[in-house]
Parts: C-alpha cells; sequence; structure tokens
C-alpha cells in the first residue's frame, strides 16, 4: 500500500486514477491545481505524485521544480495529453520517472505505478545500505571463551523474536558488533539496520534526525528530511549511546516507542512506522535512573532483554584469536607486513587489562605495524605500560613476599594460578583450556614450562 497525491484539474482524471488506485489498496489524496497540490505536499508525505502537466496558474513543468527543490527523492508521473509528449520529455529529463499519454490506460497507470513505489523503496535501502558500508566493521565476535559462548547463545536466542534489546558494555568492547549480529540473524535482516550515535548529535539537532523535519521548519531546514524513524521502517533502529540522551528527547522517544508513530519536525501528518529497536549504552543505567538523568520508564521499556558485552580483561584467552583476525584486516586493507608475537610477548599482553578493550588492541596492533613491519614482537618493543598488568592478588613464595624483580614475580602468579586451575579441572587439559579461555596448544606450552605438565 502507498500513500499517493494526484494533482490535476480535470474531475474525470482524478476520479478515473483514484478508483483504480484505490483498488489496489493505496491511498489517494487529490489536489486540483498545482498550487493546492504543493500545499498539500508540505502537509504529507506521499510515495508517489501523479501530476498534470497542463494546469491553471503553476503548470506541471514549474510545479515540478518546485518538488524536485523540495523532495528529491519523490517519484513523479507525469499525466500528458495527445501533442503533449515532446513536454513529456522534457519533464523526464528535468527528473520525472515516467508519463502516461492521455486517455488513461488501466494496464499503464498499473505497471507504472508498481514500478515507482518499487523505486522509492529501493532508492531508500540504497540511501541505508550506503551509510552501512561506510561504517562497516568486523561483522563478527571473535573469541572461544565462555564469556562470548554465552553472549553468542544468547543472541542466537533473542534475534528471531520481535524483542527489543538493551546492550551494556564498556567503550570498545563490540556493542555495535552485537547490535548488527541481532539485525542479521533476525527476520528483518532483508530490511534496513539504521544507526544513531546519540551522544554525536548536538542537542537542538536530535529531534530533526530521529523524526525527520518538514521544508522550513526552522532556522536553515531549506529542505524535508526524512528522519532515522522513517528510514528503518520495517527495519532496525540502532540507538547507540542512549544514555547520553537528554530528557526531553527521551519522554518523545518513549512515547513513539510505545505507539510506533509520530510526526516530524514541523509536520502535522502522523507518520505510522514498524520498527525494531536495539539501544547501547557505555553506562549503568540503574545509576543514571537514581541521579534523575535517565527515565525509567523508558529504561524497562527498552530492558525487555538485556544483553552485556564483557570488557576484554575478562576474556584475554580471546585476544591471541583477537590479534589474528585483526592483521589478517589489516595485511588485506593496508598490506602491511604480518607480526608475530614471542610467547612472552603474548603472555604480557593477556595481562594487561587494555581499558580501551577490544578498540584499543586494534589500535594497537596497527601501530606496531608501522613500527615494526614483518617482525617478531619481543618485549622490549611493548609501550611501558604494557606488562604491568592488574594483578592485585597476595603474593606467592614461600615467605610470602614478593620477589624483587617483576618477571619472577609474573611467572610465579602464573604457574600459581595455572596449578590451581588444573586442579580444579582433575587435570584435563581441554576443560582448563575452556575454563581460563586459552588456546589449548598455547595453555599445553605454558603447564609444560613451568614444569607442571612432564607428559602429555
Amino acid at each position: 500500500m502507498a500513500q499517493i497525491l494526484i494533482v490535476d484539474d480535470e474531475d474525470d482524471i482524478r476520479t478515473t486514477l483514484r478508483g483504480i488506485l484505490e483498488d489496489e489498496g493505496h491511498q489517494i489524496q487529490e489536489a486540483d491545481s498545482g498550487e493546492a497540490g504543493l500545499e498539500l505536499l508540505g502537509q504529507t508525505d506521499p510515495d508517489l505524485c501523479f501530476l498534470d502537466i497542463w494546469l491553471p496558474g503553476m503548470d506541471g513543468l514549474q510545479v515540478l521544480d518546485h518538488i524536485r527543490e523540495a523532495h528529491p527523492h519523490l517519484p513523479l508521473i507525469m499525466i500528458s495529453g495527445h501533442g503533449n509528449i515532446e513536454t513529456a520529455v522534457t519533464a523526464i529529463k528535468k527528473g520525472a520517472f515516467d508519463f502516461i499519454e492521455k486517455p488513461l490506460s488501466l494496464e499503464k497507470v498499473l505497471v507504472t505505478t508498481a514500478k515507482a513505489v518499487e523505486f522509492k523503496e529501493l532508492r531508500r535501502e540504497n540511501i541505508v545500505l550506503r551509510s552501512q558500508i561506510r561504517n562497516a566493521r568486523v561483522q563478527k565476535l571473535t573469541g572461544r571463551s565462555p564469556l562470548i559462548q554465552e553472549l553468542e547463545e544468547q543472541i542466537k536466542r533473542v534475534a528471531p523474536t520481535e524483542a527489543w534489546v538493551l546492550i551494556t558494555g564498556e567503550n570498545g568492547t563490540g556493542k555495535e558488533i552485537v547490535a548488527r549480529s541481532l539485525h542479521e540473524l533476525s527476520h528483518r535482516s532483508a530490511k534496513p539496520m539504521v544507526e544513531m550515535n546519540c551522544a554525536a548529535i548536538p542537542e537542538e539537532l536530535i529531534e530533526s534526525e530521529l523524526f525527520g523535519h518538514e521544508k522550513g521548519a526552522f532556522t536553515n531546514a531549506d529542505k524535508a528530511q526524512t528522519g532515522k524513524f522513517e528510514l528503518a521502517h520495517t527495519g532496525t533502529l540502532f540507538l547507540d549511546e542512549i544514555g547520553d540522551m537528554s530528557l526531553k528527547t527521551q519522554a518523545k522517544i518513549l512515547r513513539i516507542l510505545q505507539e510506533q508513530r509520530f510526526e516530524r519536525v514541523g509536520g502535522r501528518k502522523t507518520i505510522q512506522v514498524d520498527v525494531r529497536v536495539i539501544a547501547a549504552t557505555n553506562k549503568n543505567l540503574a545509576e543514571e535512573i537514581k541521579t534523575g538523568r535517565f527515565r525509567e520508564d523508558l529504561y524497562y521499556r527498552l530492558k525487555v532483554f538485556p544483553l552485556h558485552v564483557p570488557p576484554l580483561r575478562q576474556r584475554t584467552g580471546d585476544i591471541p584469536l583477537l590479534l589474528d583476525e585483526f592483521m589478517d584486516g589489516l595485511t588485506k586493507t593496508q598490506g602491511f607486513k604480518p607480526l608475530h608475537f614471542s610467547p612472552e610477548t603474548m603472555l604480557l599482553l593477556q595481562e594487561y587489562p587494555w581499558p580501551g578493550n577490544v578498540r584499543e588492541l586494534k589500535n594497537f596492533l596497527e601501530r606496531l605495524c608501522i613500527m615494526y613491519p614483518g617482525q617478531c614482537i619481543t618485549p622490549e618493543m611493548l609501550p611501558a605500560d604494557i606488562g604491568r598488568g592488574n594483578m592485585s592478588a597476595q603474593p606467592f613464595g614461600d615467605d610470602n613476599q614478593w620477589p624483587a624483580d617483576f618477571k619472577t614475580a609474573r611467572a610465579r602468579f602464573e604457574a600459581r594460578f595455572l596449578q590451581e586451575k588444573l586442579e580444579e579441572c582433575a587435570g584435563n587439559i581441554s576443560r582448563l583450556a575452556e575454563t581460563i579461555g586459552m588456546e589449548r596448544s598455547y595453555l599445553y606450552r605454558k603447564l609444560k614450562g613451568h614444569g607442571i605438565l612432564t607428559t602429555e
């Protein structure tokens, strides 16, 4: 079903078109002059417009120029009388989608209407896809740690449903990847996924970005704009960093989420949408509610199914896999020579807390590729802060005191940790590798190196 505007000064033509199109389930609005048609366009947002070339007052070509300026993506089908074909061709050159000659043909009207509506939908999806390509990042979660495996299982369970999801996690953990995975595994995967970073849009513009605006709605609004909710119709809307949204905007979002309808800024027409919302934040929204910075009703409306993305420090066993994936990407996209990491270096990387999470790890690897192309990275090549770790365990040793040098302390800590964990796993190396999130072959070498294991 499409919303269609007919602009023609002949009552019979409007009646005929209305009958044909309403029989197909379309919603019709009429105007008997170009001026009246432009006024209706300022109040509504049709999917298609039939426009007569010969009109009293402002003619069809003049109306076409105005519509192209204010509604550049609206398909226009020109209606031309006998002998007006040359003018109709001029209209096509000016941007009209097609023309139909009088007397109207039922088949021609139906076929052209279907093609025009499909064209607008394809153009809308093309805009969204281009945006997604520009912002494309890693499209999957990488890791074999229990935390990541559990998260992947949760994604698989909730993705095929219509439940709204609230994704929490620190900056750089991969919340956007989780959101894209939810969309790609959903029944809406063939439809657009529209993304918006709520923290990146100035407060005075965020309503226009979300809901769109009409021409003249505010200063510098020289043309109408479609908002994120409209672009995401029948698809998914990802609201990143929703915790940074103002209380005023939160109230409007809540109403739209409940009713799935809204008006553009400066508009009077109510627009109905079908959108699945996925939100993400790096903030503790429960604490934000206590301080009055986030609406409790909006929090529970969004939190139908919560997902938490763990920080990298809680899954350091995934670091070798992440480095391999990032290295492969940098090699293909930037032509870097692959790096290698000594076992001592990899241990240091797994001990570092990575406050910037996966994003920091990727940036760190890119810097190493620039500084040491194709080399084996050894501990002395690492920045000073890498290797200090984040250990807060009690001292190990017969005298219950830390050894004098860091290398010995680290080795004792690691050996004690692996020994105790291996005992908990009843000596099962495969189970230990899964428990601590470490590759089995790498773990085996560690156990051998510490003398914990002498035979396989």
